[in-house]
C-alpha cells in the first residue's frame, strides 16, 4: 500500500480538519488514521492517508496542501510514507 503522512501546524481555527479532509476525499485519498491536539491555542494534526487510489500525482498535493494551508493559516505538509520513516530514524 502506497501511504502518505499529513501534518498541520498553526493556530486554531474551525473548519481545518474539515477542509483537509475534504481535499483528500476530492481525490479520492482515504484517511487511514488521525490524530490533533490543541495546546494554548496551536493546532497539531497528523494524518496516515492511504494514496494508492489517488486521482493526483504526489507532488501536485504536496503543492496543492500547501496552498490551502496558506489560505486557512495553517502549514500542511505531504510526504510519502517512506521519506518520512527515513527522516525520522534515530
Amino acid at each position: 500500500m502506497k501511504k502518505g503522512i499529513v501534518t498541520v501546524l498553526g493556530k486554531d481555527s474551525v473548519g481545518i480538519i474539515a477542509k483537509i479532509c475534504s481535499y483528500m476525499s476530492e481525490r479520492n485519498v482515504n484517511v487511514l488514521d488521525i490524530s490533533q491536539t490543541i495546546v494554548d491555542g496551536y493546532f497539531n494534526m497528523m494524518m496516515v492517508v492511504d494514496l494508492n487510489n489517488s486521482t493526483e500525482p504526489l507532488a501536485s498535493m504536496t503543492v496543492g496542501l500547501e496552498t490551502l494551508g496558506r489560505d486557512i493559516g495553517v502549514v500542511v505538509r505531504l510526504q510519502h510514507e517512506d521519506i518520512f520513516n527515513a527522516m525520522h530514524r534515530i
